[in-house]
């Protein structure tokens, strides 16, 4: 049996790509976060995960290192943008998420930046979660434990409207309206039609949970970012969000998923790159 731990990995991009918001990078150079309720921290050498905390078989699950990156990679479009994104961001992977965690996370995301995502989460985390024994950060709360908080509590953690949507949402899934578990086996377009019929879960944000909790690596979210190079990829043609979602996935091919997140953080990483740092006075 291969040994999934020889598989190729950029730790940093996977973990600050806008999929998941609570991770930390300790002095070390490794990085520490919660998978579920298990405490974990990692590492990378030589392009390869490390294990320092935690159970290697859950981690390397949770990092799909058994995702055939070299099939994914090279079944990229050839086309200059996407060549230089896979360039940039080589060996970065897509994570599988645990269901409620990811939905509840992007339904805090709508028009908001990755930092300010990370902010609400951990907030969520801190004042609604559970400490765990080897963590420094507390457990994402389970949607019983959101379902009997106020939705003025939600708004303190920084949600702003977003708060009443998760709030009903967790509802929804205490009182049994939705089995985010049981959904796992439905057809693409099935599940992207249970997911959007909960509170704050648009298209965008269903495509987001498709990709990171359901394994759906065709799935294009399409932010702002996206929007804009399929724009360019398209010659300046803009189009509806489904004619835009079709062109992606025609476009992007079978992976489209791993090619939108390849893009998505090469050009945040090329914007942030840019950005003059402010003088102290």
């Amino acid at each position: 049996m291969t040994n999934p731990f020889s598989a190729q990995i950029d730790l940093k991009a996977t973990l600050q790509s806008g999929q998941v918001f609570h991770w930390h990078q300790n002095a070390d150079n490794s990085w520490s976060g919660l998978i579920a309720e298990m405490p974990a921290r990692v590492f990378e050498k030589d392009r390869r995960l490390v294990v320092a905390q935690g159970d290697p078989g859950v981690i390397a699950r949770h990092f799909a290192l058994d995702h055939p990156l070299d099939q994914i990679t090279a079944a990229f479009p050839r086309d200059p943008m996407s060549q230089a994104a896979l360039t940039a961001c080589e060996g970065m992977r897509i994570l599988r998420q645990p269901h409620w965690e990811c939905t509840a996370t992007f339904i805090t995301s709508s028009m908001k930046q990755v930092a300010h995502i990370r902010s609400m989460s951990l907030a969520i985390r801190e004042r609604f979660g559970r400490r765990v024994e080897g963590s420094n950060v507390s457990t994402y709360p389970s949607f019983d434990a959101l379902a009997g908080a106020s939705e003025s509590a939600l708004r303190a953690c920084g949600l702003g409207y977003r708060a009443g949507n998760l709030l009903q949402t967790a509802q929804i899934l205490a009182e049994g309206g939705l089995n985010l578990d049981a959904i796992v086996k439905q057809k693409t377009p099935m599940l992207r039609k249970s997911l959007t019929g909960l509170p704050g879960v648009g298209v965008k944000v269903a495509n987001c949970i498709l990709l990171f909790a359901y394994e759906r690596l065709d799935a294009v979210p399409i932010d702002t970012w996206i929007h804009r190079i399929l724009l360019t990829m398209r010659g300046g043609r803009d189009g509806t969000a489904a004619q835009l979602a079709r062109y992606a996935r025609r476009r992007l091919g079978p992976y489209a998923g791993y090619v939108q997140q390849y893009l998505f953080h090469h050009a945040r990483s090329l914007k942030q790159s840019k950005t003059p740092v402010a003088k102290k006075s």
